[in-house]
C-alpha cells in the first residue's frame, strides 16, 4: 500500500512578502490548510486520488481569495469565463471545459466529460448543456464576481494591458499612478489545482482558473488542455500548472514532466525542475507546477517570487506555503 499524498496550488507569480500583510497571508495559509485537510481525510479513509483533487479543486473554486470559480477574474467585455480539467492516471481518461460562465464548479462538469468518454475537451454552449443534462449546479454569472476582481479589471484596462493574476502590477501602478493594492493581485498567476497519489497507487490531477484579467473574450490558456497544464499517468506522475499559459501550451509542460521521467529517466524533482527552470524560461515562461509520483513523490517548483501551495503526507499535519 501506498502512503497518500496530496499537493494543491492556487496561483503563482511576483508575490513579495513586502506587498502581502501578515493577516492576508494567514487568510490564504488557513484557506490552504483546510482544503488539503479536508482532501487529507478523504484519502487516509481510502478515497481516491481522483475524488481527493475534484474535492480540492471544488474547495478552491469556491473560495473568493482564487481565481477560479467564485472570485476569478474578469475578461475585457466584464465578463467571466471559466475552464477546467481533470484526468485520471489510471487508464489516462481526461476531461476538460472551457469558456463557461454559469457553472457553479466547472471541475464537477469537466469530471462528468470524463465519465461520459465520448469527448475530452467540450467548449462554452455545448459544454454547459452537456452539464446542464447531468443536473449539474448553475448560478447567475454574478456569483463568480467579488469588488476586488472588479477593481482588478478596471486598473488593467486604464494601463491598456492584458495580465495574469498577480503578474504586471509594476506597470499598471506606474500607468495608473496607483499605489499597490495590499495583496498584489494584478501580480499572481490565478490557476488552482491538485494532484495526488491514493493508497492503491493510483494518481489523478485536476486544474481550474478564471483565466487572465481583461483578456480577448475567447481566450483559452493551458488549464484545460490535457498535456499542457494538466496530466496524470500511474507509471509516472500528475501534474497542475499555473503560470503564463500560452508558454505552457507551446512547451507541453504537464506532459513534459512525464515525458522525461519515461525516456530520460529523470526522477520527479529532476523532471519538474527542468520543465519549470529550462524548458518555460527558454519561452519567456513564468510560473510553476505541482506534481506527485506513484511513490508518494512530491515536487512543487516555481520560477516567481511566490506560489501559494500546501501538500500532506499521510497523517502529517498539513504544509501551506506562499514564498521561497
Amino acid at each position: 500500500m501506498t502512503l497518500p499524498a496530496l499537493a494543491l496550488h492556487g496561483g503563482a507569480g511576483t508575490i513579495t512578502a513586502a506587498s502581502l500583510s501578515a493577516q492576508d497571508a494567514l487568510g490564504y495559509h488557513q484557506a490552504l490548510h483546510d482544503i488539503a485537510a479536508a482532501a487529507q481525510a478523504l484519502l487516509l479513509d481510502g478515497g481516491s486520488a481522483l475524488d481527493a483533487v475534484c474535492l480540492a479543486v471544488q474547495m478552491l473554486e469556491d473560495c473568493p481569495l482564487f481565481n477560479a470559480g467564485h472570485g476569478a477574474v474578469f475578461t475585457h467585455a466584464a465578463t467571466h469565463e471559466l475552464d477546467a480539467a481533470v484526468m485520471d492516471g489510471r487508464d489516462l481518461r481526461a476531461g476538460a471545459i472551457a469558456g463557461v460562465s454559469r457553472l457553479r464548479n466547472p471541475v464537477h462538469t469537466a469530471r462528468a466529460v470524463m465519465e461520459d468518454g465520448t469527448h475530452v475537451l467540450l467548449a462554452g454552449a455545448g459544454a454547459e448543456a452537456f452539464a446542464q443534462e447531468r443536473g449539474l449546479a448553475f448560478v447567475d454569472p454574478g456569483y463568480f464576481s467579488t469588488p476586488m476582481r472588479r477593481a482588478q479589471l478596471e486598473r488593467v484596462r486604464a494601463a491598456g494591458r492584458v495580465v495574469l493574476d498577480h503578474d504586471g502590477a509594476s506597470a499598471v501602478a506606474e500607468a495608473s499612478e496607483k499605489p499597490r493594492t495590499p495583496l498584489d493581485e494584478d501580480r499572481k498567476m490565478g490557476t488552482v489545482g491538485a494532484v495526488a497519489v491514493d493508497r492503491h497507487g493510483h494518481l489523478a490531477a485536476a486544474t481550474s482558473t478564471g483565466g487572465m484579467t481583461n483578456k480577448r473574450v475567447g481566450r483559452i490558456g493551458d488549464s484545460p488542455l490535457i498535456g499542457a497544464g494538466t496530466y496524470a499517468d500511474d507509471r509516472y506522475a500528475a501534474i497542475s500548472c499555473t503560470g503564463s499559459g500560452e508558454m505552457f501550451i507551446r512547451a507541453a509542460a504537464a506532459y513534459d514532466v512525464c515525458a522525461r521521467m519515461r525516456y530520460a529517466g529523470q526522477s520527479l524533482a529532476e523532471a519538474a525542475d527542468a520543465v519549470v527552470h529550462q524548458s518555460l524560461p527558454a519561452l519567456g515562461g513564468t510560473g510553476g507546477l505541482i506534481a506527485v509520483d506513484r511513490h508518494g513523490n512530491l515536487a512543487l517548483p516555481f520560477n516567481t517570487e511566490g506560489m501559494y501551495r500546501a501538500h500532506v503526507r499521510g497523517a502529517d499535519a498539513p504544509v501551506t506555503a506562499i514564498h521561497r
